[in-house]
């Protein structure tokens, strides 16, 4: 099995072509700095992942991501490799990008406070809900 799920903030607005020929197709490619959960001190605390992603994907990412903006993509690991102009071979590692979600609002990725763009809880509660008192044991729920 090939797959990968990455979370990451994008280096760079992507790099959107679209291929040539009748059908034409896009194609996106952008860069996403993932944390690494554990950092050593001599290390770099990303890792720098080259993605590609084809097709609507593409054009969606041509149209919704930029920089610094933190999304998840779910994808497929394919090498390649290609001689260069040197004559020298050269090995490529991309995650072929299938699915792709925003990571956080648009609020906090602008920058904007998140304490105002977080709805209150107690507001998101219709008339056809209450608040579960303090002290109530579970026992006494219908629902366990």
């Amino acid at each position: 099995m090939n797959k990968v799920i990455l979370m990451g903030r994008l280096t760079r607005d992507p790099d959107v072509r679209y291929s040539g020929g009748d059908n034409q197709m896009a194609v996106a490619r952008y860069t996403l700095a993932v944390d690494r959960r554990f950092k050593r001190d001599s290390e770099d605390s990303a890792d720098f992942i080259s993605c590609v992603s084809f097709g609507k994907t593409a054009e969606f990412a041509e149209k919704y991501f930029h920089q610094g903006i933190k999304v998840v993509v779910e994808g497929r690991i394919q090498t390649g490799s290609y001689t260069n102009k040197d004559g020298q071979k050269v090995y490529t590692t991309d995650v072929v990008v299938e699915n792709t979600e925003f990571a956080e609002s648009k609020a906090n990725s602008s920058g904007g406070d998140s304490a105002v763009s977080r709805p209150n809880p107690a507001s998101a509660i219709g008339s056809d809900f209450m608040n579960i008192p303090d002290g109530v044991e579970d026992e006494g729920l219908p629902f366990n």
